[in-house]
């Protein structure tokens, strides 16, 4: 006889059967232009940013946290690594300084964000007020710094290196880019910690029932530290693949980005009050945000805004979804 699924799957599942159903509705319409490598492969290069930005905000929301700087952090961290680049390129070797640049822009981010979760766990500043002070103060750094507009990225390293060099040639004219890898590295480090280290148990333990977490002896307060750092360093790799996949920075880039993060966290089977959910649901809500964009884009009458429509209505129905299971689990 074969065994009932566990409740904490059927989530994931549904947002599996989501994309692949919009998938093969894609396919049957459009043919075989949309089912072809390059198009999955732009889809996944496309939405690398908001992939990267969505693996940190799934820690925070696991966590029962929210994250409000996602979108900000990445215009700031891209305006950033432009920046640098303008004014140090032609100084030393290319890739030296992109890699000392990218480092830099990292460290920022990761500071960032144990900045916040220091606010919210060491003077008990509620997740939602402390994250949206980031996203005002990122957002504004980043006009600090470029209060022009987008600047364009000097150095070869950028423009050639990662752009061509770096790049998986799947067929004769399909190449997968740099940044999609990027998002894969950083989705497979992020199952790995929530799935296999004692980290990832106790984001799942305080997200589940912080109090009990305490009980249990757990470093609820290390441990959000850790939840937040990992989130900022996220968002400030979103913002240098960002960087790779636009050739410039630009401050005005990225508004209304966490609101996209957290709809794909919470697509991807996430329970907004936290303690259930899987990174791996989280690429699939990436990737829904980006057939629907590409279903659009294919079907050529839509406005653009459509996307926004069809995302409001999977994120109402997979959050009543989950309030659903929560009734059925807490009635029995």
């Amino acid at each position: 006889m074969i065994r009932a699924l566990p409740k904490r799957y059927i989530p994931f599942i549904a947002t599996a059967a989501v994309f692949f159903l919009l998938y093969g509705f894609g396919v049957m319409h459009f043919g075989e232009k949309f089912g072809s490598l390059r198009n999955i492969v732009n889809l996944v290069g496309d939405n690398a940013f908001l992939g990267i930005a969505a693996v940190g905000a799934t820690f925070v929301i696991l966590s029962g946290g929210i994250d409000l700087s996602s979108g900000s952090v990445v215009a700031f961290t891209s305006v950033l690594v432009a920046t640098l680049m303008q004014r140090y390129g032609g100084e030393g070797p290319d890739g030296l300084l992109a890699a000392g640049v990218i480092a830099v822009s990292l460290l920022v981010g990761a500071i960032l964000g144990l900045t916040m979760g220091a606010l919210i766990t060491v003077y008990d500043i509620p997740p939602f007020m402390a994250t949206l002070g980031g996203m005002f103060f990122a957002r504004g750094m980043a006009f600090v710094l470029q209060p022009e507009g987008s600047i364009g990225i000097r150095g070869e390293f950028f423009s050639t290196t990662i752009c061509d060099d770096w790049a998986i040639q799947l067929t004769e004219r399909v190449y997968f880019p740099f940044w999609g890898i990027c998002f894969l590295i950083v989705l497979v480090l992020g199952f790995i910690v929530l799935q296999r280290t004692r980290l990832g148990r106790s984001v799942y333990a305080i997200g589940d029932n912080e109090t009990s977490a305490k009980l249990m002896g757990l470093p609820c307060r290390r441990t959000k530290l850790w939840i937040y750092t990992i989130a900022g360093l996220c968002s400030a790799m979103a913002g240098v693949v960002y960087a790779f996949y636009t050739q410039s920075g630009d401050p005005n880039a990225a508004v209304g980005l966490e609101l996209d993060v957290i709809a794909s966290v919470v697509i991807g089977g996430t329970v907004l009050s936290g303690g259930s959910g899987y990174v791996l649901g989280t690429l699939f809500g990436v990737l829904i945000l980006g057939l629907i964009q590409t279903l659009i884009s294919f079907q050529g009458t839509l406005n653009s805004w459509w996307t926004k429509i069809f995302v409001g209505f999977l994120l109402l129905a997979f959050i009543l979804l989950q309030r659903v299971f929560a009734s059925v689990a807490k009635s029995k």
